[in-house]
């Protein structure tokens, strides 16, 4: 089910053998929105000079899908690494995008710094 469509495909499969935890979410999107939201997302990102895994490439690849009605969904790794976005096809048959997003940091604050 997991190819090798993005860069990210491959460490999300190996979050899945390993017991990783998934969800798919209820509903349906267009991949060219998708396209849109991801896009900014991108740009956004690379000013901040964060990077995420397939994320240009998923863009890529909803630009090419159209109005292709797609479900996302998400795998959190067994080991609480980042988190992958994950997007089907509109029968949850196939893994059409995938990426990978870093989880926001919490910074301590000084009642929480350990001493």
């Amino acid at each position: 089910m997991i190819g090798e469509q993005t860069p990210a495909c491959g460490p999300a499969r190996d979050a899945l053998i390993a017991g990783g935890d998934f969800v798919v979410w209820e509903g349906l999107t267009p991949a060219d929105q998708h396209a849109g939201v991801f896009r900014r997302r991108l740009r956004r990102s690379e000013r901040r000079g964060h990077v995420f895994e397939g994320l240009a490439a998923s863009v890529d690849i909803f630009q090419q899908a159209g109005d292709e009605l797609l479900r996302a969904g998400c795998i959190e790794p067994v080991d609480k690494s980042p988190v992958f976005m994950i997007f089907l096809d509109s029968t949850a048959t196939a893994v059409v995008a995938c990426y990978r997003m870093r989880r926001p940091t919490t910074p301590q604050t000084t009642a929480d710094a350990p001493e």
